[in-house]
């Protein structure tokens, strides 16, 4: 029999679905009769229990059940037979009048749109690249120095100075009234390392062991703590130990203490030279890839199906709770999480998968398995035990799925980049880090 579609609007398809009643009530009465074996009613043994309870307390559920699955059955066939894609998931609807014998529904949906994509060659992507200089790695091999130097206690008649770690005692008043958070024995922190608002790191500079200070702090309007955001406290401090940092030399023993195969300060070198490039490498990719997906979005023609962004929104709106309840925040799973924050992303990622689902199909651009391998392995050389990660990616299911999600896209950058005009930029090393 011929399916009937109606289009609503856009993407909205509807259509009729119809069952005989005859067929529902069998099967209800099937199952009823299953059910009844193994369930279990005070003043009856298992399997003893007459149909007519069974009935009244399972009836409703199992029907309930029936129809579900009969018009999910008949909505697949349905959809086949027309040969539509759909969307998310129909909402079915019975009506309230139908043919003698039959129950009919409507099964409201939508269907994947037509993508048209604009000719690429009209665009413009600016496409970077970075290198590894001399200094990125002096700075990443001080950076591997201070996270294993040592310290060791200032003379008494020396001021405290940058780098140096001190313990202090604190405590400030707003208006002369103590505040929370604002006093504290024995603190450790680094000086010159961020770790405490400018003007009080400044304040501590110079101060000798045993010394008292008082100063004004004035607190960021964007302070994290609400209560003496944008407000001026006045500080008591007294100094209680000045410790020295005590860098390590650069020589065998230190690469051979960082676990360097080749323990020579060549070894080193070329190692964090090894690293960085494997860092700069996905940086570059990454960035040049949104430039690829930007110019994308920007050619392509389509209409986005609701559903999807719907579901989109589901996704992105438990994945904030979840990050809320790793934080430790309470009561996350209940949180009110306005949807409407996450529609613009939703919309937008929906939009740029079909896009690039799109492109795929019609280019060849699929994941190839000899490119899922080699992804897998530069991954891996990021850890300790590479053949151990390898193996553990390609045991694992849900991760080699993100690896070929991730891999279709570099197809399609790479595949994009040959198509458009390209602009290419040197960004330099410590701009892309720090981006």
């Amino acid at each position: 029999m011929a399916v009937t579609v109606e289009t609503l609007e856009k993407l909205e398809r509807r259509i009729t679905l119809t069952v005989p009643a005859s067929d529902i009530g069998s099967e209800v009465e099937s199952r009823l009769k299953r059910l009844s074996r193994t369930v279990k009613a005070d003043g009856f043994r298992p399997g003893k229990v007459p149909m007519s309870v069974v009935a009244q307390r399972y009836g409703y559920s199992v029907q309930h059940e029936v129809v579900n699955d009969r018009i999910g059955q008949a909505f697949n066939d349905a959809a086949t037979e027309a040969k539509l894609r759909v969307a998310g998931t129909p909402r079915i609807t019975q009506k309230d009048e139908a043919p003698e014998g039959q129950l009919a529904f409507d099964a409201t949906f939508e269907v994947y749109p037509e993508v048209k994509l604009g000719d690429l060659s009209t665009l413009e992507v600016e496409r970077i690249s970075s290198e590894v200089t001399e200094a990125a790695i002096d700075r990443t091999v001080d950076i591997l120095r201070k996270q294993r130097r040592t310290f060791s206690q200032r003379p008494a008649a020396e001021g405290a100075v940058e780098t140096d770690r001190v313990t202090i005692d604190f405590e400030g008043k707003i208006d002369g009234e103590p505040f929370a958070g604002g006093r504290a024995e024995a603190f450790q922190f680094v000086i010159g390392e961020g770790q405490m608002l400018e003007q009080f790191d400044k304040a501590v500079r110079g101060m000798k062991v045993g010394e008292n200070k008082t100063f004004p702090l004035q607190f960021p309007q964007d302070y994290h703590g609400k209560d003496v955001a944008g407000k001026e406290a006045d500080f008591l401090v007294t100094m209680k130990k000045i410790e020295a940092a005590q860098l390590p030399a650069v020589d065998e023993a230190f690469a051979k203490a960082l676990g360097i195969k080749e323990a020579t300060v060549e070894g080193l070198r070329a190692d964090v030279r090894k690293n960085l490039e494997r860092e700069v490498k996905f940086r570059v990719l990454a960035r040049n890839k949104g430039a690829v997906m930007d110019a994308l979005v920007k050619v392509a023609e389509l209409d986005v199906p609701n559903a999807l962004v719907g579901n989109e929104v589901e996704r992105m709106t438990e994945s904030a709770r979840a990050d809320l309840k790793q934080r430790g925040v309470k009561d996350a799973e209940s949180a009110p999480i306005p949807a409407e924050i996450f529609q613009p992303q939703a919309e937008r990622r929906v939009r740029l998968g079909l896009v690039v689902a799109e492109l795929v199909r019609t280019s060849n651009l699929q994941a190839k398995p000899d490119q899922l391998q080699k992804h897998i392995e530069e991954l891996s050389q990021s850890y300790e035990k590479p053949a151990e990660v390898v193996r553990y990616y390609l045991t694992d299911r849900q991760r080699m799925a993100e690896v070929e999600a991730v891999v279709i896209e570099n197809n399609v950058t790479e595949h994009v980049l040959g198509q458009v005009k390209v602009v290419d930029k040197v960004v330099p090393f410590d701009e892309l880090m720090s981006a």
